[in-house]
């Protein structure tokens, strides 16, 4: 970060800016968990299901039916989901039916939801 002097001329390093922004950078296990989740979220389908399971709880049968794929690649896809804890199960039965992991991934979803749509 650079800043300009009072003679609004050449530009110097802001020390306070930098060392907040170190600060904040400074955990790489959060930085590679939050990458991992951009990562997961990047490809179209699975981004399809998580807006899906936004509206609902769906089983593999009904996500298979909107997305055009078969059920074994769609379950592909949750495995993916729930590995980098974007998306949970639960039994039924026979059945299993899969929802959101939580509030901090549908609020994700919804934010970057709201922003894709300011450019339309």
């Amino acid at each position: 970060m650079y800043s300009t002097d009072a003679s609004g001329g050449s530009h110097i390093p802001a020390p306070e800016k930098i060392e907040r922004i170190q600060h904040a950078l400074s955990s790489a296990t959060l930085l590679r968990n939050m990458a991992e989740i951009f990562k997961v979220l990047c490809d179209p389908t699975r981004l399809k299901i998580v807006l899906a399971l936004q509206e609902c709880e769906l089983c593999v049968a009904d996500i298979s039916e909107f997305t055009d794929l078969p059920q074994s690649s769609v379950s592909h896809h949750l495995k993916t989901l729930r590995q980098s804890r974007l998306v949970d199960y639960r039994r039924q039965g026979k059945m299993v039916f899969y929802s959101l992991a939580d509030n901090h991934v549908t609020a994700l979803v919804a934010v970057a939801r709201d922003h894709a749509k300011e450019t339309i």
